[in-house]
């Protein structure tokens, strides 16, 4: 039995042996087919590599002619390139050199100038406290008030049509009055600023302490300084030395809405700030003027009304003096007439011959004489 199981195998195993050999033939037949495939195509790439070779050494020659070319003119351009940039970099450092020292100046300028406006800051510090100092008390203030509106009045008006702490018969005495010929325009300086301040502190709270310190400057200004009977206008004004202010006067209000400069005008006062002042003072001026131009006329009437009279008068003068002269004409005329009759009376006597007997004797009468 186990020589049949042996045959078998035995028969397997050389037909796998002949099936290797004839694939390894198979194989060896390929390859060289391969091989020899690649022969020639390793030699007909050889020999195209050596026609291309030769194409591209021309190629390359030619291109490295041109090549040569242009880098000769790039060289050249180059070179001017350079030159070009060597001018321009040595404008460009003149430049530069000069900017930087504008720079320099501009920047030693500018540190004066920091350093002025830096003295200017401390001498405004310096300023505003002198000024809170000054705006430190009541008195004070009244007395800078008082010297605004001097100033104001003598920019504005002649000297002789105002007064500086103006004094009523009652004693009272006003910072200042305008002259309108025989009236009077008292204005006084008030400077509530302590109540300003508490109102721009305390907002619309401290407005009725404002309120009521206006109403009572307006009512003693009212009191005291509008006096018919003294000579003054039926209004006054009451110079406020600051705008704010004067601006807050004007938008306050009381309990019931009525305008705190609305109140002082029904006492006859009228609140101004140096802004307003100067403009009534403007109008009161050309009233002056007017006023002026009017006194000017009515003394021009009366000149001529007398130069009418020394006319007239002269004219009399002059008709009895033509009348002398008319007398005289005719005086003139008959003894010039009577002297022609003696001289030729006279020539005949020269002669000789009796003159004829005149008609008329030869006399000057009276009115010859008048």
């Amino acid at each position: 039995m186990s020589l049949w199981v042996t045959i078998p195998s035995i028969v397997a195993v050389v037909i796998l042996a002949v099936w290797a050999i004839a694939a390894q033939v198979r194989h060896q037949r390929r390859a060289e087919l391969l091989e020899s495939q690649l022969t020639a195509l390793r030699q007909e790439m050889q020999s195209l590599l050596a026609s291309q070779a030769q194409g591209f050494a021309s190629q390359i020659g030619k291109l490295s002619q041109t090549v040569l070319q242009q880098l000769g003119q790039m060289n050249q351009t180059d070179q001017k390139g350079v030159e070009n940039s060597v001018q321009l970099t040595s404008k460009a450092q003149e430049t530069w050199s000069a900017e930087v020292k504008s720079s320099r100046e501009v920047l030693g300028k500018i540190q004066q100038q920091l350093g002025e406006v830096q003295q200017a800051g401390r001498e405004l510090s310096s300023a505003s406290q002198a000024l809170q100092t000054v705006l430190g008390g009541a008195k004070t203030r009244g007395g800078l008030g008082e010297i605004t509106l001097e100033r104001l009045l003598a920019d504005s008006l002649p000297a002789a049509n105002f007064e500086i702490q103006h004094r009523f018969p009652t004693g009272e005495i006003v910072d200042a009055v305008v002259r309108f010929q025989d009236k009077l325009l008292p204005i006084d300086s008030k400077f509530p600023l302590d109540d300003y301040r508490k109102l721009a502190a305390g907002g619309e709270e401290a407005r009725r302490g404002f309120l009521q310190t206006v109403r009572g400057h307006a009512e003693s200004i009212s009191k005291k300084y509008i006096l018919p009977g003294e000579g003054t206008l039926d209004i006054a004004l009451m110079f406020i030395a600051s705008e704010g202010v004067y601006y807050e006067l004007l938008m306050t209000q009381d309990a019931k809405g009525i305008a705190l400069d609305e109140y002082c005008r029904t006492k006859g006062v009228i609140p101004v700030s140096p802004n307003t002042l100067y403009a009534h003072l403007r109008v009161i001026l050309m009233g002056l003027h007017g006023m002026q131009i009017e006194e000017n006329a009515k003394k021009l009437r009366e000149s001529l009304a007398g130069l009418k009279k020394q006319f007239d008068g002269f004219g009399e003068v002059y008709e009895r003096l033509g009348t002398h002269l008319r007398n005289a004409q005719q005086s003139y005329f008959d003894a010039d007439q009577k002297l022609d009759r003696a001289r030729a009376t006279l020539e005949q006597t020269a002669e000789g011959a009796l003159p004829e007997a005149s008609s008329k004797p030869l006399e000057i009468s009276a009115k010859q004489h008048s």
